[in-house]
C-alpha cells in the first residue's frame, strides 16, 4: 500500500497473494477490504481491474458492507480467460463529506451565515467536476447547481436542493472528487473457462463396452464401441465424460481378477499399470483401437456436447519403455530391483511409482510432451490420479507449462489426502478437486463440509464424485436404492461440478469383503459389460434420476452457484436443507435432501428469506422440480418426504406478484 488511508483484508486473495484466487468467465466475482482512515471525513474506495486484452483498468466503485464496520464490497465479473489483476484503491470523498455536514448542519438549525464556507465548498466541488473534458453534457446542470449555492437571494433549502438533487447526486458520485488517493497491493486473479466450475461428469471403461459374446464371455470393448456408449451418456445431461488411463497395460506382474497376483492368459490387467511393448504414456492400447480410433470419439463426443477427459497416472508397469530407458526416474532398493508402490496394506506389484530425485529436468519435461500430445489431439481435461504423491512444484510447473500452450486446459485433482495437500494442490494450479464428499454422512457432517467448500471457492473447487472405482463407501453398500438416490441428489445440488462412475446407475453395491471400500469383481482388473437398456427398460436403472437432476441443473443457474450456498434450518436430524441463488438472474433454489433411504421423513423449515431476496413476512411461489408440485411458502414450511417417491425437493422460489 502507498498513501495515507489504511487498506487491509482484502478478499479474494489466496495465501497472502502468492497465488491467484480462481474464478471463471461471467462469475460475479465479490472484491472486499477493509478501508479506514483518521478523523471523520468521508471516504471511499475503487476496484480498479484488468483482464488479459484490456490496455486500460476498468474501475468499479465500491459500497460500505454492513453498518460500522469499515468494510467495502464490490462485484467484478470477468469476461477472458486468463491472468487478471485487481487492487483496491481508497480516497477521501469531499462531495460526501460536504452532503454530510450540510445535512446534520441544517437538520441542527444552522443558518446560511453558519453555513457560508460549506455552500462555498460545495459549489467549488460542483465546479470542479463540471470543468472536466469529459462532463460537457453535464456542465450546465451543475454549474447552475454551483450558482445556487452562492446565491444568497434564495432561501437556505432552495440554495442547498438543486445540489443534492438526484441527477446530481448520480453525476458526483459516478465521477467523484478524489483526494488523498491510496493505491493497494496487486492481486491475481485466474480466470478459466466455465467448465472448470460448473459441469456434470460421467466415467466409463472404454474396454468395457464390447458386450457379451455367444459363449456368455465379455468382450474387450473398442473406442467404436465406446462411441456408441457416448449416446446414452449426453442423454443423461452429463457433459463430460471421462476415462480411465487407455494406454497399453503392463504384462509384467498383471494382476487379475480381484486383484489376485496371477492373472491368466486373458485377463486385461489394471489400466493403471501403465506401459508395455506397444509403449507408454503417449500410446493407446492396441486392444482399443488407434489414435484415429480415439480422433473419431472424441469428434463425435464433441457433436453430443460432451467433452473427452483423461486420466493422466503418473506411474508405470515393469515393461514401460521409460523402466528401461530411464531407471533413474524409480526407486532402486538396496537388491538392486525396482520399488513397486505400497499403500499398505495394499501393494501395487504391477506398478512403478516416479522418483523425481535423479533427474527432475529430464522427467519433466518428457511428462509435458506426453500431456500436450493429448491436448493435440483435443484433450483439454486431465483427471490427475494421485498428485499427493509427486512433488508439488512438479505440478506447478507443469500445469502452467501446459497453460501456456492450451490456456483452456483443465486438471482434476485425485487428492484424497489430508487438507493441506488438498487445498495446497489446488492453490499451485489444479482446476478442480475431488474431496471428503463420499465419507460425508451425517446432517452435521454435510453442514461443516459444505460450508467449507464454500469458503475455500476461491482457491479450491469441488468435484463431487459419489463413486469411484476406488470408492464404494459403506452407505451404499447396505443404504438400498434410496441412498444411491439421495447421495446424487447432494452431490449434484451442493455442488455445480459432480460426477458418476459407471455401474451406480445399476445400484452396483457389492463389496469385495466386509469393511472394504473395493468393488467386488473390480472392473480395474476385468472386464465389467453391463446391459444398462434392459435395466432401463425393467425398472431397475437410476438413469431417470440421474437425468432429471442435471436437466435442473442446467435449467437453474443458483445450482451452478457455489458463493452463495446457505445451509437452512430444519427441525430434523434425518433431513438436510440448503439454498443458493444466482446474483445476476436473481434465481433462487432451496433444497431439501432426506438422509433415511428407508423411511418417510419431515420437519418444519425456516428460510431466512432476506438472504433468498425476499422480505421476512412474504409469501413466495415454491416449485417443486422433481415432482412438479407448487406450494404457498412463507418463513416456516412443512415438509415431507417419502424415499420410495423422491428423496429431495429442489425448490424454486418466485416472487408472488398480486
Amino acid at each position: 500500500m502507498s498513501g495515507r488511508l489504511g487498506i487491509d483484508d482484502v478478499s479474494p486473495v489466496v495465501s497472502a497473494g502468492r497465488y491467484p484466487a480462481k474464478a471463471v468467465v461471467g462469475e460475479h466475482i465479490p472484491v472486499e477490504a477493509t478501508v479506514w482512515r483518521e478523523g471523520h471525513d468521508k471516504l471511499a474506495a475503487t476496484v480498479t481491474w484488468r483482464g488479459p486484452n484490456d490496455r486500460v483498468a476498468r474501475q468499479t466503485r465500491m459500497h460500505e458492507v454492513g453498518i460500522g464496520l469499515d468494510r467495502w464490497g464490490a462485484t467484478v465479473v470477468p469476461d477472458h480467460e486468463g491472468a487478471w489483476t485487481f487492487r483496491i484503491d481508497a480516497w477521501s470523498d469531499p462531495w460526501g463529506t460536504w452532503n454530510h455536514a450540510v445535512e446534520v448542519k441544517i437538520a441542527a438549525g444552522q443558518g446560511p451565515g453558519d453555513l457560508a464556507n460549506d455552500l462555498e465548498l460545495g459549489a467549488l466541488l460542483l465546479d470542479r467536476v463540471a470543468r472536466r473534458p469529459d462532463r460537457r453534457q453535464e456542465r450546465a446542470l451543475l454549474m447552475s447547481a454551483a450558482e445556487a449555492l452562492r446565491d444568497e437571494d434564495r432561501p437556505l433549502n432552495e440554495r442547498v436542493a438543486p445540489a443534492l438533487a438526484d441527477d446530481v447526486q448520480k453525476i458526483m458520485f459516478e465521477h467523484p472528487v478524489r483526494e488523498l488517493i491510496t493505491k493497494g497491493k496487486t492481486h491475481k486473479i485466474w480466470c478459466d473457462r466455465r467448465k472448470a466450475a460448473f459441469g456434470s461428469w460421467y466415467e466409463f471403461f472404454p474396454r468395457s463396452t464390447g458386450g457379451i459374446d455367444e459363449t456368455g464371455q465379455a468382450v474387450h470393448g473398442t473406442f467404436a464401441t465406446a462411441t456408441k456408449e457416448l449416446d446414452r451418456v449426453a442423454a443423461m445431461g452429463f457433459d463430460v465424460v471421462y476415462f480411465p488411463p487407455i494406454h497399453p497395460v503392463g504384462r509384467v506382474n498383471r494382476k487379475g481378477p480381484n486383484n489376485t497376483l496371477v492373472a491368466g492368459p486373458q485377463d486385461c490387467g489394471s489400466p493403471w499399470a501403465i506401459g508395455a511393448d506397444e509403449g507408454g504414456h503417449d500410446a493407446i492400447a492396441p486392444e482399443l483401437g488407434t489414435i484415429e480410433d480415439f480422433d473419431a470419439l472424441v469428434e463425435r463426443a464433441h457433436e453430443l456436447g460432451l467433452e473427452v477427459a483423461l486420466d493422466f497416472a503418473l506411474q508405470c508397469a515393469p515393461d514401460h519403455p521409460w523402466v528401461l530407458k530411464h531407471p533413474e526416474w524409480f526407486t532402486t532398493r538396496p537388491d538392486g530391483t525396482i520399488a513397486y508402490a505400497e499403500n499398505p496394506p495394499k501393494k501395487y506389484q504391477d506398478i512403478y511409482p516416479i522418483n523425481f530425485d535423479l533427474d527432475p529436468q529430464g522427467l519433466y519435461h518428457e511428462v509435458l510432451r506426453v500431456m500436450l500430445h493429448w491436448a493435440e489431439h483435443g484433450v483439454r481435461i486431465f483427471r490427475v490420479d494421485n498428485p499427493h504423491t509427486k512433488p508439488p512444484d512438479f505440478w506447478q510447473w507443469l500445469i502452467w507449462k501446459v497453460k501456456e500452450v492450451y490456456p483452456d486446459t483443465l486438471f482434476l485433482s485425485e487428492a484424497f489426502t489430508r487438507p493441506a495437500r488438498l487445498y495446497g494442490l489446488a492453490k499451485l494450479g489444479f482446476t478442480q478437486s475431488y474431496t471428503y464428499f463420499t465419507w460425508r454422512t451425517s446432517k452435521q457432517e454435510l453442514i461443516e463440509f459444505g460450508e467449507d467448500l464454500r469458503d475455500h471457492w476461491d482457491e479450491a473447487r469441488p468435484n463431487l464424485f459419489v463413486n469411484t472405482p476406488d470408492i464404494l463407501h459403506e452407505s451404499l453398500q447396505h443404504g438400498g436404492p434410496g441412498m444411491f438416490g439421495l447421495r446424487a441428489a447432494l452431490a449434484a445440488t451442493l455442488s455445480p461440478s459432480w460426477g458418476v462412475y459407471s455401474g451406480y446407475e445399476l445400484f452396483e453395491h457389492e463389496a469385495v469383503k466386509p469393511g472394504s471400500e473395493e468393488y467386488l469383481n473390480s472392473e480395474k482388473y476385468q472386464l465389467r459389460p453391463r446391459d444398462y437398456a434392459r435395466a432401463l427398460a425393467d425398472g431397475r436403472s437410476l438413469e431417470p434420476w440421474l437425468r432429471k437432476l442435471n436437466h435442473i441443473r442446467k435449467a437453474h443457474p443458483a445450482l451452478q452457484q457455489m458463493r452463495t450456498l446457505k445451509f437452512q434450518h430444519i427441525e430434523n436430524d434425518a433431513l438436510v436443507a440448503f439454498s443458493k441463488r444466482d446474483p445476476e438472474t436473481g434465481d433462487t433454489v432451496v433444497v431439501v435432501v432426506s438422509l433415511d433411504p428407508n423411511n418417510a421423513q419431515e420437519g418444519t423449515l425456516y428460510l431466512d428469506l432476506p438472504e433468498l431476496g425476499f422480505d421476512w413476512h412474504e409469501r413466495v411461489i415454491a416449485h417443486d422440480e422433481v415432482t412438479g408440485e407448487t406450494w404457498d411458502w412463507g418463513q416456516a414450511n412443512y415438509v415431507r418426504l417419502e424415499p420410495w417417491r423422491a428423496t429431495a425437493h429442489v425448490v424454486s422460489l418466485q416472487r408472488r406478484f398480486s
